[in-house]
């Protein structure tokens, strides 16, 4: 496969040399946002991410200084694992069910991708797919029907539920798409979920079986 790279950054902090027009700052580390239009192909493994509206916390202190892509990602990951406030309306159990039948529905009835691994965590979403239709309609499709259902069952209005950018990067081989099938299953245990990734309902290591909910009973009502 090419060495191409999809998205901002690279998962395993290899070093870059591409450079983007936005960069957003947040307390000394450096994040690349993405305003270039998306590269994919249709068909190849892509790994994808995209979180909760606000749900990057704001207190959080960083040493200043220069980080690689996959550094920069990282350090966004384990923020949103870590985060305690903020918006963490897919901890709720149906929230988290729901989003996860979308992405099985748009696997399966809409065929928009083959589905290979996911992880749905208390604020934010990886997916591991070969596409079937251009990566924008893939997941314009999975956060619309995902957003409108969940102010629907929150009682929210007026409120955006998903933030805009998300961020991709096309697998180059299959050593790297083992690579981030762990990477993506593990999350729940990185982030003090459960103990094994097979006791975690909502991703593709635990869906199966319907693994141990990790349910904290949040119930929030009101815009974050």
């Amino acid at each position: 496969m090419p060495r191409v790279v999809s998205g901002l950054f690279e998962l395993y902090g290899e070093s870059r040399t591409e450079k983007y027009p936005a960069i957003l700052h947040h307390h000394g580390v450096t994040f690349y946002r993405r305003q270039l239009p998306h590269l994919y192909d249709i068909g190849q493994p892509i790994f994808v991410t995209w979180r909760l509206q606000n749900s990057l916390p704001a207190n959080r202190v960083f040493p200043a200084g220069d980080l690689s892509s996959g550094q920069s990602f990282a350090t966004l990951d384990r923020l949103l694992d870590e985060a305690r406030s903020g918006p963490l309306y897919l901890h709720q159990p149906a929230i988290a069910e729901m989003v996860v039948e979308a992405i099985h529905r748009n696997a399966s009835v809409l065929h928009h991708y083959v589905l290979h691994a996911f992880a749905v965590m208390p604020n934010h979403v990886h997916l591991l797919v070969n596409p079937s239709v251009p990566l924008p309609k893939l997941t314009k499709s999975l956060k619309g029907i995902t957003a409108k259902r969940a102010n629907e069952m929150l009682a929210l209005t007026g409120c955006l539920f998903w933030q805009e950018e998300g961020y991709d990067h096309l697998i180059r081989d299959d050593r790297e798409f083992e690579r981030i099938r762990f990477y993506i299953e593990h999350n729940p245990v990185r982030a003090g979920l459960v103990k094994e990734a097979e006791q975690y309902r909502w991703s593709s290591a635990g869906w199966a079986t319907r693994g141990s909910p990790a349910d904290r009973g949040v119930h929030p009502t009101t815009c974050l």
